[in-house]
């Protein structure tokens, strides 16, 4: 199948592979959909997004399918992935992309719809290329880059349909870490790990205060953020954190 899930554990792992470049249409990405939807309703705490490809993470949508269907059918496809990119940001969840390979258009954009993106040194690019096909990234592209890396930076990466490297995506804010390649791997497994012994009713709590608070006023956002710190003051979380810190031991998280 072009889009697998799987479980080992707290972690979860998504693997996009659908060769030669990964590239989705409306088929393979209600395939995506179902497999976020598994993810986010089992025990996983964790959930990694991969590639099986040794060249591209996902080169995208299928130019050719988009060129072939008509408006409404093109339109599903761009309201699923929405869809599916929402309830990613609204899991409790963290979702680690792993990048190794091209992504490129909408294959970046899934690695943007994550919360963290971890990158393997490379030659390979990255980039939104979809203004020189006359068309802009419709899967969140032009909300999520920009947010990332601010208006201006946002504005040069849409508008020329450049492509960079892992190492400028570091530096301008796209990518979270970039590693040797043959440590890539393991650094991204060590992330879920962690991540998955952490505590589960903050790390969701954070998100919902980074993923709300962008779409509101500072002074919503604020008191969303007093409003959540006030429910983990009463937490199971913060007893076990707080009471760990006292006795200087490391904090055993339910």
């Amino acid at each position: 199948m072009p889009v697998t899930f799987e479980s080992d554990g707290p972690i979860g792992t998504i693997t996009l592979d659908n060769p030669p470049a990964n590239s989705y249409d409306g088929e393979v990405m209600a395939q995506f959909a179902d497999a976020v939807r598994e993810a986010v309703a089992g025990d996983v705490r964790a959930v990694i997004l991969r590639s099986a490809s040794e060249k591209f993470f996902s080169a995208g949508a299928d130019v050719k399918k988009f060129l072939a269907n008509d408006v409404r059918t093109n339109m599903e496809m761009i309201r699923v992935s929405h869809a599916t990119f929402a309830r990613m940001a609204a899991a409790p969840q963290v979702f680690i992309a792993h990048i190794a390979g091209h992504a490129l258009g909408g294959g970046l954009e899934l690695t943007l719809a994550c919360d963290l993106r971890i990158a393997a040194a490379g030659t390979y690019r990255l980039g939104t290329p979809e203004v020189t096909l006359g068309l802009l990234p419709g899967n969140g592209g032009t909300q999520r880059l920009s947010r990332l890396v601010g208006a201006s930076r946002g504005m040069d990466l849409l508008i020329t349909g450049r492509t960079f490297s892992p190492e400028e995506g570091l530096a301008l804010g796209v990518l979270n870490a970039v590693h040797p390649a043959e440590d890539a791997e393991s650094e991204v497994r060590a992330l879920a790990e962690r991540m998955a012994r952490g505590p589960r009713q903050a790390l969701a709590s954070i998100k919902r205060c980074v993923h709300e608070g962008l779409q509101r006023p500072l002074d919503d956002g604020l008191r969303l953020e007093r409003e959540l710190i006030e429910e983990l003051f009463a937490s199971e979380d913060a007893r076990e954190g707080l009471t760990a810190f006292v006795e200087k031991r490391e904090a055993s998280f339910a």
